[in-house]
C-alpha cells in the first residue's frame, strides 16, 4: 500500500512539474545511477523520468568536496553526491523514498542545506 501511495504522490508531483508549478532538478549522478540499472525496462523508465528535469547539475569540484563532507557525516557515496547536487542547485526539497536516507537526513538536518522528505509526506504537508 505504501509503495502505491508513494508512486501516486510522485505522479502528482510530475503533473505539477509538467504544469510549470515545480521545477525538477536532475544531475549527472542520477544519469550515471540510472545507466547502472541492469534491467533495461526499468532503466528506460528511469531515464524517461529523469528527462523531466528542468535543471541539470554537473558534478564539479565543489559538489565532490561537499559530498566528501556529507560522507564524513554518514551518508553513502551516491546519497552524498545526490544531496551535494541538490544543495548546489539551491533545491528547496530533496524528495526520496529511501528510508535510510530519510532517517539520516532527519538526524543530521542541521548539517545539510536542503530539506529531505518523502514525496507522499511532502505533498501532505503542502496541502
Amino acid at each position: 500500500m505504501r509503495v502505491h501511495l508513494e508512486a501516486e504522490a510522485v505522479k502528482l508531483i510530475l503533473a505539477q512539474v509538467e504544469a510549470g508549478e515545480l521545477i525538477w532538478i536532475g544531475s549527472e549522478v542520477v544519469e550515471f545511477e540510472v545507466a547502472q540499472n541492469p534491467d533495461p525496462e526499468r532503466a528506460l523508465k528511469a531515464m524517461l523520468l529523469a528527462a523531466y528535469a528542468g535543471i541539470r547539475v554537473s558534478v564539479g569540484a565543489d559538489e565532490r568536496a561537499r559530498a566528501g563532507e556529507l560522507e564524513l557525516l554518514g551518508f553513502t557515496g551516491f546519497d552524498a553526491l545526490h544531496l551535494a547536487c541538490a544543495e548546489s542547485a539551491g533545491a528547496a526539497v530533496f524528495l526520496t523514498t529511501d528510508d535510510k536516507l530519510l532517517k539520516g537526513a532527519a538526524r543530521l538536518a542541521g548539517d545539510i542545506r536542503v530539506q529531505v522528505a518523502n514525496p507522499l509526506e511532502w505533498l501532505r504537508r503542502r496541502s
